[in-house]
């Protein structure tokens, strides 16, 4: 697929734009990946599956991208606070276990999880406790242009100095006047000249695990920090796409701004992305209202919350089913119906493979024509800010289709092999490796394996009795639900799920 005209809804500019990236032909992708001191929760399945897909059809359409996602292994304190204790720094003190051990166990938990919704790897998996040479060489750089100040080894950014000839609050929509009616007194012990502005670096306190030697002495740096410094490392001072969850419009991507033209005089990003929020029966999802629900609990279905276990592929495709600038409101009904959704999409997979046309040209030219037509405006939705759940409109269209065909409502043979070439090549590409989908991955010895063995059995003992009728339907019914057979040499048969 060659590129296309792509347009990016750029929350700086609060309007969709026509995507034209700094370098032809190659797209530099920057999204803020997770703090590792918990379980992966559906915060952090969102940015995941929604980045994943815009990497995903970037590369369809030809594009070489870079796709760095962070992971935030120090430095974000509780609240988001510039004092305060570190939250992996916390989970290591509560469990009597080194900061990076817990880091480095829920790291493998998000990729276990991340590896389950078939995301696919970043081409870049930066942490922040790898930069602290970048982060303070940032801190530096901006101290030197005078927009930050150190006090008693800790450095803050100047927020007040910066807007001077700076717009700071344009990304988030946000007056820095607003913001300083609506801060806190400073007190005699605040170190900060103005409550607004943020550090760059703290001085570690006497209990403070994580530190490093910096020109101001032992410390860590600041949250914000990292992702600037970072991604200016691997995408250069000016790159094309920032992804994140929208909660970190401010003050975090708010600050990224400001860190990197204080540092680089340069704006870092020319197309801002941010996916909206999950609610869960319509509330907010928060610990302290009972509604938190680990990834995990959503895949075993042990959450009082939950009716069943949810496979992670109708996770997924529930999340493309709703446009990522939009709420998504999860609930039992709304997953059971996203499962109905997948199955038909699925389904029609597996019937299109077993589908032949033996006419050399199209008896039925409007129909080739309307085919033609599916698959451009499934790419054309694709095109229009990533909006899945119109390409997922079309495709519902050609399963449909593939069910006529398949059923015999509709001649496959009114349309020529090339057009169903052409249609089994687009659908399984869009299905396959642009969206993500995949037969749900059970394994051969639980419920679904024993179903299959006893069908197996069935059909051997149809073909004894020469009931070939019989053992053909039974092979083409499971291939229908997504379970291929393969009679072996030695007379026995194995399975596999289609992907």
């Amino acid at each position: 697929m060659s590129f296309s005209d792509i347009y990016i809804y750029n929350t700086l500019s609060g309007k969709k734009e026509r995507f034209e990236p700094i370098n032809p032909g190659k797209v530099g992708l920057y999204v803020c990946g997770p703090t590792v001191y918990g379980d992966p929760h559906l915060g952090h399945a969102r940015p995941a599956v929604c980045f994943d897909v815009v990497f995903r059809f970037l590369k369809y359409l030809g594009y070489q991208v870079r796709y760095v996602r962070n992971v935030t292994d120090v430095g974000h304190l509780e609240n988001d606070a510039d004092d305060g204790e570190d939250k992996i720094a916390k989970k290591a003190r509560l469990e009597a276990l080194e900061p990076m051990e817990v880091a480095k166990y829920y790291t493998d938990r998000y990729h276990q999880s991340m590896k389950a919704l078939n995301t696919l790897n970043p081409s870049i998996e930066p942490l922040a406790s790898g930069h602290i040479i970048e982060q303070i060489e940032m801190a530096k750089a901006i101290l030197d242009q005078g927009l930050a100040y150190e006090v008693n080894g800790s450095v803050y950014f100047d927020v007040n100095k910066y807007n001077e000839d700076h717009n700071y609050g344009k990304l988030s929509g946000r007056k820095l006047e607003d913001l300083m009616e609506g801060s806190r007194s400073l007190t005699a012990q605040d170190e900060k000249r103005n409550a607004q502005d943020f550090a760059l670096w703290k001085k570690a306190g006497p209990k403070h695990i994580m530190r490093w030697p910096s020109p101001w002495g032992e410390g860590f740096p600041g949250w914000h920090i990292e992702c600037s410094a970072m991604s200016t490392k691997y995408l250069g001072e000016q790159f094309d796409i920032h992804g994140g969850g929208m909660d970190l419009k401010f003050p975090h991507h708010e600050c990224e701004i400001a860190q990197a033209v204080g540092a680089g005089g340069k704006e870092p990003v020319n197309y801002w992305m941010h996916n909206n929020m999950i609610t869960i029966n319509g509330q907010k999802m928060g610990k302290s209202l009972g509604n938190f629900i680990n990834l995990d609990a959503f895949f075993t279905g042990e959450h009082p919350l939950l009716e069943q276990a949810y496979d992670p592929m109708t996770v997924r495709f529930f999340m493309l089913q709703t446009h990522y600038r939009s709420v998504i409101d999860f609930s039992n009904h709304a997953l059971q119906a996203a499962q109905k959704g997948l199955d038909k999409i699925m389904n029609a997979a597996a019937l299109l493979g077993q589908l032949s046309s033996s006419a050399k040209t199209s008896k039925d030219e409007e129909l080739a024509g309307n085919i033609n037509t599916l698959q451009k405006k499934c790419i054309e939705s694709l095109c229009d800010d990533f909006n899945t759940p119109q390409a997922l409109a079309r495709l519902f269209e050609m399963s449909s289709l593939i069910n006529a065909f398949y059923n015999k409502q509709a001649d496959v043979n009114s349309i020529s092999n090339q057009v169903l070439k052409s249609l089994k090549e687009f659908y399984y590409v869009i299905v396959n490796d642009v969206f993500g989908l995949q037969a749900a991955q059970v394994e051969s010895n639980d419920v679904l394996g024993d179903v299959v063995e006893i069908l197996i059995n069935l059909r051997k003992v149809a073909r004894q009795n020469k009931n070939f009728a019989l053992s053909d339907q039974i092979r083409d019914e499971l291939k229908s639900r997504g379970v291929q057979l393969k009679d072996e040499k030695d007379g026995k048969t194995s399975w596999s799920l289609l992907s």
